[in-house]
């Protein structure tokens, strides 16, 4: 479902090194938690996988589309919830759900269906006629989960989706993700929240300094130490 291959990228003319040749490979029906310290380039990545920034060598393919060749293709098929919600704060939250299901060609009665689905389960419903400039932070972060998910895409990229939101709506994200990747879809996330990757993911990457420095399950992660947290090994594995 995602193919990356000798992805790097650089700034400041080449001397940081912010992505150095990233290669992953991310199945159908998977969560995969990306995770890093701060600095560590697993923003960098995110947005080079969903065509924000563009590589300086390798490639990303996304269901099946490659981001560079073709953008619009493999931009169908992605939700991404960054990791800011940065949104227009003039528009109401309905006028901004209609907006994004107009860029996604969502036809009228599908989108009626799901706005009115994500308005109600994350308790939108009596704030969605009202400007967005007066939402709380965790309220326009769950406007944004809704307008990037409004057109079903296969592949949900997240960047740190659950800062701001309060614990119910944080657990209903955790089970909208485990509901669509049973489906045989894929969610890519980074978190710094550890314990929520340890029990939410079926696979895991550690990204340091730019490079690839651990993927696997928990149990591969753990190399025979059952009793080994995410925590303890992430911590290992970044302060060598």
């Amino acid at each position: 479902m995602i193919n990356i291959t000798g992805l790097s990228k650089s700034y400041n003319k080449g001397s940081v090194k912010a992505v150095d040749n990233l290669n992953m490979h991310i199945n159908h029906g998977e969560i995969f938690g990306f995770l890093g310290p701060n600095g560590a380039g697993k923003t960098t990545t995110i947005k080079m996988m969903i065509g924000l920034l563009n590589p300086d060598s390798g490639s990303i393919i996304i269901n099946g589309h490659d981001i560079q060749k073709n953008p619009l293709d493999a931009k169908r098929s992605i939700g991404y919830v960054p990791d800011n919600p940065d949104v227009y704060d003039r528009l109401t939250g309905i006028e901004y759900l209609n907006f994004m299901a107009d860029v996604y060609e969502v036809p009228a009665d599908i989108r009626k269906e799901r706005i009115k689905y994500f308005l109600d389960i994350f308790n939108l419903s009596d704030a969605a006629s009202d400007l967005i400039k007066s939402y709380s932070h965790g309220m326009k972060q769950k406007i944004v989960i809704t307008g990037a998910l409004i057109h079903d895409p296969a592949v949900w990229i997240l960047d740190e989706p659950m800062v701001g939101l309060d614990p119910k709506s944080a657990h209903l994200l955790k089970e909208l993700m485990r509901k669509h990747c049973d489906k045989g879809n894929t969610v890519f996330f980074s978190t710094h929240v550890l314990e929520v990757a340890e029990k939410l993911c079926d696979r895991i990457g550690i990204i340091h300094k730019g490079k690839l420095i651990a993927v696997g399950t928990m149990d591969e992660l753990r190399q025979g130490d059952s009793a080994g947290s995410l925590e303890n090994i992430f911590l290992e594995l970044t302060e060598k």
